[in-house]
């Protein structure tokens, strides 16, 4: 598969491959938003292996171009929303929703440019709004699939029990053994009274920095091949 990123600014990178693995262990079928869809690298993915009808939304107007472009040069189909989705409104509801959303602490030094500063502050898209938007557009059992800073587990894991989209498995990627998970990736089900299960983490590299058989799995499950160029 194909995808056009920007020259500067933000790319997809290893997060988005690693959640887009994650999101087929439970063979997604229905309606499918991805929220924040970037360049559309998670959703294209599904929507190349599922039978799903997807939704993507993003409040940058250029990354929704992006997304767009991708989908066409795939032959794929969506429907594509430019607006912010903490004031969207809309009638469809969702079987799946989907997001790598923008998680850095907004203490540390920013970005000037607004492009990544978007896509990776998590003041653009806190994350208590973002799980009781998220409650409005989940049909009854959907399911709510994302990923984190493994740091900030806990506030993530209340806004979704705050807001009865209760967290049913977990699993952290750390970059080596030994090393601290850098991320984290959740499924959450709205009205579920499950018990949550911790998967073994993923770890991507081994000692001598190369990519672990299950990463290497993940990049070939995807077989992207990024093109950069500017619209």
């Amino acid at each position: 598969m194909f995808l056009y990123q920007p020259t500067t600014g933000y790319a997809y990178n290893s997060d988005s491959i690693f959640l887009y693995q994650f999101i087929s262990r439970f063979k997604p079928r229905g309606r499918l938003l991805d929220v924040g869809c970037g360049v559309g690298i998670i959703s294209l993915l599904l929507s190349r292996d599922f039978e799903i009808e997807t939704t993507i939304i993003d409040k940058q107007e250029i990354m929704l171009q992006y997304a767009q472009h991708n989908y066409m040069i795939n032959n794929l189909s969506c429907r594509s929303y430019l607006d912010d989705f903490l004031s969207w409104e809309s009638r469809e509801r969702f079987d799946y929703i989907v997001s790598n959303p923008p998680f850095y602490d907004s203490r540390v030094t920013q970005s000037q440019n607004e492009h990544l500063n978007i896509a990776r502050y998590a003041h653009h898209l806190p994350i208590d709004a973002f799980v009781k938007q998220v409650k409005l557009y989940l049909r009854p059992r959907g399911r709510f699939i994302l990923c984190y800073d493994a740091k900030q587990v806990d506030s993530v894991l209340f806004a979704l029990i705050k807001h009865k989209i209760n967290p049913e498995v977990i699993r952290f990627v750390h970059a080596k053994e030994k090393r601290d998970a850098k991320l984290v990736m959740i499924v959450a089900r709205l009205n579920s009274k499950s018990m949550i299960k911790v998967l073994p983490p993923l770890i991507v590299f081994d000692q001598e920095s190369r990519y672990r058989k299950e990463a290497q799995e993940a990049f070939a499950m995807a077989s992207t091949h990024s093109i950069k160029g500017d619209r």
